[in-house]
């Protein structure tokens, strides 16, 4: 289908790119900067800037609250990071935690003043102090923290329109198909009536172009514009439409599971394959258990595993993923039970040490291996080696932080409450999202 030509001032990331999409997506760890002369404002310093205060009203602490294993934030910066298309990326906050956050994924840190940190201070203000600070910035690409579907092919493609087709400022829509009516006060007399549609004549979805909106996810403007117009939009002015799936803006904490849905399958994952495991390590203690032991009136020790954890295994099993648990030398609760564990999850079971690294070196080169075929689950500090070191790694929501700074993945779910699950379903979505991508490739291959 193709793209619908709007104005010259549109491009469509719609149907039509669709390929290119791709494309980009495959390529994008070998994307340039434009070079030549192409527009007064096609060189010098262009920046990505995440707005990220701490005070958000709607949900605590929003910009770095776990979406899908990896903190919000986290979601646009690895799309801008990866993107090779700025001279440095940069969070405007004025909360430590957001900054952690921040320089571990990659980017630098503005601390904000007070007095653009109000409820009442707008984004433009913001990015006006920043600029004021760094003189060498021509071209600012504002992107939103909250719109975890970002890929690097979109900045690409939207900034590409300023450095190289002389636009001052360009920002990101998407197309909805809603008929409006126009307000009118309870208990008023007036009648409502339609703004964008005749009802005489309501046209189908089909035979309707839609109206672009504003999703939020991006503003690229120039310096000019904003510290001279003080706008975020104007000048020689475009929009650039994103499809559907990537517009995720959450707002409310009801937007967070449909979010979160919507990134583990349109996210953007990295300029790698999604990592395909053969193997999975997971520790009992902590992960497959809740970490307590329960004592019966006849002084008895068990413990509890959940149901969902050990079908969870078995779905692994069933798609050619052989899982090994691993108990401590410590735990003697643990290994008084190795053999029910057995005969109830059909996996190995061997003991590891202080330091399990050591002893699963071995299981690895027995089945010639490397980490990147390996996922890990863990949950405390004798497991942050193997956590760092697995292809896909993950912790239970309750491990402590030096765990969770490790892994690759912090589950929502506590250990033993359904965390081996959702990792399972973590590696068996990179392996379809794997899949896909090599189904692609060859059809884009024959396409050639």
């Amino acid at each position: 289908m193709p793209a619908r030509k709007r104005a010259s001032s549109a491009v469509n990331s719609g149907p039509a790119p669709k390929r290119a999409k791709r494309r980009a997506a495959r390529t994008v760890s070998g994307l340039q900067k434009p070079s030549g002369d192409h527009a007064d404002h096609g060189v010098g310093g262009r920046v990505a800037l995440i707005l990220a205060r701490g005070g958000s009203k709607g949900i605590p602490l929003k910009n770095i609250k776990m979406l899908a294993g990896v903190p919000l934030i986290g979601w646009v910066l690895r799309a801008a990071v990866d993107s090779n298309l700025f001279d440095s990326v940069w969070v405007s906050t004025d909360h430590d935690e957001i900054e952690k956050v921040a320089r571990s994924c990659g980017a630098q840190v503005h601390r904000r003043s007070p007095k653009v940190s109000r409820d009442s201070s707008s984004s433009l203000e913001t990015i006006r102090e920043f600029l004021s600070q760094h003189k060498e910035v021509r071209v600012l690409a504002n992107i939103q923290g909250t719109s975890p579907c970002l890929h690097p092919f979109h900045l690409e493609e939207a900034l590409n329109m300023i450095t190289q087709q002389g636009y001052d400022s360009v920002f990101s829509v998407v197309r909805r198909h809603q008929f409006r009516w126009r307000e009118v006060e309870k208990g008023s007399t007036e009648r409502t009536k339609a703004l964008n549609l005749n009802p005489a004549c309501r046209p189908r979805r089909q035979d309707w172009n839609g109206e672009l909106c504003e999703n939020g996810s991006f503003y690229i403007t120039t310096r000019d514009l904003i510290m001279n117009k003080k706008m975020l939009q104007g000048g020689k002015v475009a929009y650039y439409e994103m499809l559907p799936q990537y517009s995720v803006d959450i707002d409310v904490d009801i937007d967070w599971p449909v979010a979160e849905q919507r990134v583990l399958r349109y996210g953007y994952f990295g300029r790698v394959t999604p990592e395909v495991v053969q193997l999975l390590f997971c520790n009992v203690s902590g992960c497959l258990t809740d970490g307590r032991i329960y004592l019966s009136s006849s002084t008895q020790e068990m413990l509890s595993v959940n149901l969902k954890d050990t079908t969870a295994i078995r779905m692994l099993q069933k798609e050619n993923v052989e899982v090994i648990l691993l108990i401590s030398k410590d735990d003697p609760v643990a290994q008084s039970l190795r053999e029910i564990l057995v005969k109830t999850t059909g996996c190995e079971v061997i003991y590891v040490g202080e330091e399990p690294l050591n002893d699963l070196k071995l299981k690895m080169e027995e089945r010639k291996l490397t980490w990147k075929d390996v996922a890990y689950m863990g949950n405390d500090k004798p497991d942050v080696q193997c956590l760092n070191l697995a292809g896909l790694s993950a912790v239970p929501s309750d491990a402590p932080v030096v765990a969770i700074n490790a892994a690759k993945y912090t589950c929502h779910q506590a250990g033993g409450m359904g965390a081996v699950r959702e990792f399972a379903e973590h590696i068996l979505l990179q392996k379809e999202k794997a899949k896909s991508q090599m189904t692609q490739d060859r059809i884009d291959t024959c396409s050639c």
